[in-house]
């Protein structure tokens, strides 16, 4: 069952206070809230959020057809130009702009959910999944951190690791979501720290690997966060990294330029366990509609972005991680 934006934080508010484990899934507008505790969460829903799992490990035996079917250049190209021209009236600095792609594969969501490389996994009810390397926040004792990721490039690539962190664009991209994401930790917490800025890390995607750039930022709680959960998360979605900045005209923006509706593409889901917090950016996505599967990527696009360059990453992450 999905409840309403006030409906839905107010539950995840009352877990945290009977200090009841829990799931949460947050939709991208926050519209839709699933909240639920372990004990009685549904059967048809599987998740890993790093250790934590709900679903035994198994060997993927069967190959895999995976096909897909982008959106043409000229019609990207004419979107990321509306942004460009919003950049250059100062109406945004960095948007996280995303397209929606239909693939086919012969393996079930369930499938693919089941054998996918990736720290933090969710499927839900047959209807979308999603296999992202990306941590939203994780809470532990009374430290929050978030870890945006900005900046990717094809591993095989001479010398990627040191082209991606030379790269200015990329730099310039970084730069904004970190210092977005540091005043969003301001908002709940104090002694906001950037304790990691622009470190690399590899993930599968298909038949390659990417090296993607992330950073860590944390700042100190309230001792009493767990009372407040939902609370503290309304206060930080939409999560920046998905988004852009400035947060609120950028995702007016996103709205007037994208052509589809995201969803629960980019919202969030985590674990509480009665403790401690995880939770993981829903990106790397799947959902069925209408018994076809559409896969949903993008990236962030800033005054030096190359259209050709910025249609391949987003072609580049249409992947099963396997």
């Amino acid at each position: 069952m999905w409840h309403n934006k006030e409906e839905g934080f107010d539950k995840i508010d009352r877990l945290g206070q009977s200090r009841t484990p829990f799931l949460f899934i947050v939709s991208y507008d926050q519209n839709k809230i699933f909240a639920k505790s372990l004990d009685n969460l549904d059967s048809d829903i599987y998740y890993k959020l790093e250790q934590w799992r709900n679903y035994p490990v198994q060997k993927r035996e069967k190959s895999y057809a995976f096909a897909k079917y982008p959106v043409d250049f000229m019609t990207y190209q004419k979107a990321l130009n509306k942004i460009v021209e919003e950049i250059r009236s100062g109406n945004t600095y960095l948007l996280n702009f995303t397209f929606k792609t239909p693939i086919e594969t012969n393996y079930t969501l369930k499938e693919i959910f089941t054998y996918a490389r990736a720290k933090f996994k969710l499927y839900y009810k047959d209807e979308f999944i999603c296999f992202s390397p990306e941590r939203f926040v994780e809470i532990e004792g009374n430290t929050i951190a978030t870890y945006p990721m900005k900046g990717t490039i094809d591993a095989n690539i001479p010398h990627a690791n040191k082209k991606i962190l030379a790269n200015k664009k990329e730099m310039a991209e970084h730069v904004m979501i970190v210092d977005l994401m540091r005043n969003d930790l301001g908002i709940v917490g104090s002694e906001v720290k950037v304790e990691k800025f622009r470190y690399i890390e590899k993930i599968k995607a298909g038949n390659k690997d990417l090296l993607q750039v992330s950073s860590k930022i944390t700042a100190k709680l309230p001792s009493n966060w767990r009372d407040t959960i939902g609370s503290l998360l309304s206060q930080l979605l939409p999560a920046g990294s998905i988004t852009g900045t400035p947060k609120k005209r950028t995702v007016e923006i996103i709205d007037e330029v994208e052509n589809f509706e995201r969803n629960f593409y980019t919202g969030v889901f985590g674990l509480f366990d009665g403790a401690s917090l995880r939770s993981g950016v829903m990106i790397r996505f799947i959902e069925k509609e209408n018994q076809k599967l559409y896969y949903k990527s993008g990236g962030g696009i800033t005054i030096d972005s190359d259209a050709k360059s910025e249609y391949k990453e987003l072609i580049d992450k249409i992947y099963l991680p396997f």
